[in-house]
């Protein structure tokens, strides 16, 4: 939830633009944000819905795993959720938006539900495939034309910051598809669900999320570096050079052979995610 508050909110400021901000623009902006949060419950919840045997074992605080929920109540929350998220969508007139909606419930359908031909999140490329065409490319896609469209825009060009925000989720998307099934091995393992953590070991797909993510640090380094704004580059530099230091001083931190260490690291690699929205609208 927060991750999609942070993410909607920043890439509808860097559709609008720092002077940009008026009453329609923050309607506009609240008119997105409301179904994408309800968006995101039905999604997560669904996902909940077909692991509780799983969760059982690795999440069993969840409230469908724990008995909290019963689980004619967490469907009636997924349909709920999803159905007026979609409504919502519909009623803005607004194409870019409906589609996104849209497309992140075909997804996490497809991703989550135990069904023939889908549950695709068994399968690591197609289960990291769908995480990146949501937070890489539809997130950043829908929501800056949603923005720049209902606001009178005639035409839409893909900015530089626009661009570098894709490239760089891209990195993160990838990190997040491989990492969040590190700490759950045990429990997919027993529920004969193949990860690449399972397939591959923890150190290897651990060691790997980092050095991606490294990666994606060094090249929005060089991106802050060809800013012709000074105080664009002196914050973007730093913010990253920052931000990579500290990940890797918290992977060499982290002891593999423990699971709640591991999932604490995967936590901080979400903060890291919030902390890049935070910077995306300060690219020039």
């Amino acid at each position: 939830m927060l991750g999609t508050f942070i993410s909607v909110c920043s890439v509808s400021a860097l559709a609008v633009g720092p002077t940009g901000w008026t009453k329609p623009a923050l309607f506009l902006l609240l008119q997105a944000l409301v179904p994408a949060l309800l968006m995101n419950i039905s999604i997560v919840g669904l996902n909940q819905i077909f692991d509780v045997p799983i969760d059982k074992v690795n999440k069993p605080y969840l409230p469908l795993a724990s008995g909290e929920f019963s689980m004619r109540t967490g469907i009636a929350l997924v349909v709920g959720t999803g159905s007026l998220a979609l409504m919502m969508g519909f009623l803005t007139n607004s194409p870019p938006l409906l589609a996104t909606l849209a497309g992140s419930l075909l997804l996490g359908i497809a991703y989550s539900t135990d069904l023939p031909f889908l549950r695709w999140k068994q399968y690591p490329v197609v289960a990291a495939a769908c995480i990146l065409a949501v937070r890489a490319v539809m997130v950043q896609l829908g929501f800056y034309f949603h923005m720049k469209m209902a606001l009178g825009a005639e035409t839409v060009a893909l900015t530089r910051p626009l661009i570098f925000a894709m490239s760089f989720m891209l990195f993160f998307s990838i990190v997040i598809a491989l990492f969040k099934d590190i700490p759950d091995v045990k429990g997919d393992a027993q529920a004969g669900v193949r990860t690449l953590s399972v397939r591959a070991g923890v150190e290897t797909v651990f060691w790997t999320c980092i050095v991606l993510m490294e990666v994606g640090y060094a090249g929005a380094i060089g991106v802050g570096l060809m800013s012709q704004v000074m105080w664009s580059k002196a914050i973007t530099v730093a913010a990253h050079t920052l931000m990579g230091l500290l990940l890797f001083w918290r992977a060499k931190q982290t002891d593999l052979s423990s699971s709640s260490a591991i999932y604490k690291c995967y936590m901080f690699t979400w903060k890291l995610f919030y902390a890049e929205y935070l910077l995306i609208p300060f690219l020039c």
